[in-house]
């Protein structure tokens, strides 16, 4: 199993990059997240990687951090997502927008994805809602996930169509959550929301 790469950009495409590792070639898939963060060709690249073996294939995939790693695992745990359905995913969205779609059940930002159908996005967030941990990761350091249906998730959901990044707008939320209490109603919460938010 190669778990890391460290050597030179020797060349990139669209989906893919070559790493040198003294002097052997390593194609390495990746999302164009992680492909847009190496740097110049030439330039010194780690890389986590995945190896993926099928009866046919042997495939290397890379990403910038552990955390894309970690979703990337996650991600193709989902029957019916491949490593390039994935790896779709993961350039569409960041670390932590997947965080909030999952947790907050929201289908829609996972089908903002290539290849990525209604029906798909909607047994991602489902199946992984559990096995995303409880908190989501964002700027401003761990910030609670609420539950879907609750006043705090669909305030959430209206700073999110109102532009806000997935982070902010569930910072926003708790920091409100926390001023109101508990059983503070929707209206309040996205009124003192958006007034922490100083938008």
């Amino acid at each position: 199993m190669i778990a890391k790469l460290k050597g030179l950009l020797d060349s990139f495409s669209a989906d893919h990059a070559v790493i040198d590792v003294n002097g052997v070639g390593y194609l390495v898939l990746a999302s164009s997240r992680t492909l847009s963060s190496l740097g110049a060709i030439g330039s010194p690249v780690t890389l986590h990687t995945e190896m993926q073996v099928s009866q046919d294939d042997i495939r290397l995939i890379g990403f910038a951090t552990g955390e894309e790693r970690d979703w990337f695992r996650l991600l193709t745990s989902v029957q019916g997502v491949g490593s390039r359905v994935a790896l779709a995913i993961l350039s569409a969205l960041t670390s932590d927008e997947l965080h909030r779609a999952v947790a907050s059940g929201d289908k829609a930002m996972v089908a903002r994805a290539q290849g990525v159908g209604p029906k798909l996005a909607q047994r991602i967030v489902n199946e992984l809602k559990d096995k995303a941990g409880d908190v989501i990761l964002g700027s401003g350091g761990a910030v609670p996930i609420t539950p879907v249906g609750s006043h705090s998730a669909d305030a959430v959901s209206a700073l999110l169509h109102l532009g806000f990044r997935p982070a902010d707008a569930a910072a926003a939320v708790a920091q409100a959550e926390a001023e109101l209490g508990a059983e503070a109603s929707f209206d309040a919460l996205v009124r003192v929301a958006l007034k922490k938010s100083a938008r």
